[in-house]
């Protein structure tokens, strides 16, 4: 995910363009439920942590960052991740807003639901300074369940991150965001960030915006270890002095060895494949990434 402006996906019908971070401010909490029988309930999720991953890659918990298929509504990236084959999926926020009326809230669980989705991550998050702001992402995270959230955080909202952090044990997780990014576009920036900080705040590590900064996310994944608590998956190809995205395994991204080092390092996250081109009908592309994945997750067998 790039911060650039986005459409914001709603069910059955196109709406303006929005900015991820402008959307983000207007976060607010809301009561996280799900329908059955009449009766109203807490969502099942405090497991998910521990659960196993997808037949057919290996031992990771296979997801889409649903950022990928953001022209899609609601309804409709749903059902496109279903068909995939997947059970996780790491919600874009315009894909389901913290602040939804109860009505639409409990529609668009039920179609989770309905494909057999779990959502695992949620993000990018915006922190600041607001305690208040930044605990009701926490209070969402817990009634779902969620593995970790991934954050853009500013400096300012760190001390109140390792209270909530610690009080929570939900992640944070860190996502670089390429040669532009001002706090988090290499690993000594991050470590830095890091520093004196709770081991709960860690990294989202996204491999396409590292690449594009010229860092290797392999050796980020073995120098940051256990405090990678998330993965977008995406790759880069060079030509020249010119990088653009690509299809995963046809740019420089070393698949199978970050599986291996994810792997070695006892990664537990949710490894969410975010594609970032043919926005109007990534499907394709997308089911040529995850033949990758599945062909790199054999070789950790092999």
């Amino acid at each position: 995910m790039d911060g650039k402006t986005h459409a914001s996906s709603m069910d059955h019908a196109s709406a303006p363009l929005v900015g991820r971070r402008d959307f983000l401010r207007r976060g607010a909490t809301c009561a996280l439920a799900v329908v059955g029988a009449g009766v109203v309930r807490p969502l099942r999720g405090a497991g998910l942590a521990e659960e196993g991953g997808d037949s057919g890659y290996g031992p990771f918990k296979m997801s889409v960052q649903s950022y990928t298929f953001r022209k899609f509504g609601f309804e409709k990236m749903a059902a496109a991740v279903g068909e995939l084959g997947l059970k996780f999926v790491e919600l874009y926020p315009d894909h389901f807003p913290i602040d939804l009326a109860d009505s639409e809230f409990r529609s668009r669980m039920r179609i989770l639901r309905h494909h057999s989705l779990r959502q695992i991550a949620y993000g990018v998050v915006d922190f600041a300074k607001d305690h208040q702001k930044n605990r009701a992402f926490f209070e969402f995270a817990k009634k779902v369940g969620l593995s970790s959230l991934s954050a853009d955080p500013l400096p300012e909202s760190f001390e109140s991150l390792d209270k909530l952090v610690e009080e929570f044990k939900i992640p944070i997780a860190i996502h670089n965001h390429g040669p532009e990014d001002p706090r988090y576009r290499t690993p000594e920036m991050i470590a830095k960030a890091l520093k004196d900080h709770h081991r709960l705040i860690g990294l989202c590590v996204d491999t396409g915006h590292f690449l594009m900064a010229d860092v290797n996310p392999v050796e980020v994944v073995r120098e940051f270890k256990d405090r990678v608590y998330g993965v977008h998956l995406k790759d880069v190809k060079s030509e020249g002095k010119q990088k653009r995205w690509s299809v995963l395994g046809e740019g420089d991204l070393k698949t199978a060895d970050l599986l291996r080092a994810l792997k070695d390092t006892g990664f537990k996250g949710g490894l969410s494949l975010e594609y970032e081109e043919e926005e109007d009908n990534p499907v394709p592309s997308v089911k040529k990434c995850l033949q990758v994945v599945r062909d790199a997750a054999k070789k950790l067998t092999a």
